[in-house]
């Protein structure tokens, strides 16, 4: 599916359109985006237009970058969707091992200085 070629808009807006269309009718069930390079080819469009339409997604909070495993579909824990993407769930209990392992350094940091062991 290219984007219409005589749409006055850049095609990176048309592209965040089509994105924007998709993910509202539901075609990510799974909550995970094709990779960029597929969408690319699919829009017929260059990879850096498509990561501009990524962009202005994410701007808007409707995707959001987990890096290189992809983009996902925010999820609104309102909107029925029912349960966000698991990389929001492995970023949640990484920060909290994070936080842990913060106040164990900081407890032993503490005793040595004190010379208690």
């Amino acid at each position: 599916m290219s984007l219409a070629a005589n749409d006055p808009r850049p095609k990176s807006v048309q592209a965040a359109d089509e994105l924007r269309r998709r993910i509202r009718d539901g075609r990510y069930p799974d909550g995970k985006l094709p990779p960029s390079r597929r969408l690319a080819e699919e829009f017929g469009i260059a990879g850096e237009t498509l990561n501009k339409a990524l962009r202005v997604l994410a701007g808007e909070g409707l995707i959001f970058s987990a890096g290189n495993r992809g983009y996902f579909v925010a999820t609104n824990e309102n909107d029925g969707a029912g349960g966000k993407p698991d990389v929001v769930d492995d970023i949640k209990e990484i920060r909290s091992q994070i936080q842990a392992l913060t106040e164990r350094v900081a407890e032993l940091e503490e005793r040595s200085a004190s010379g208690g062991a």
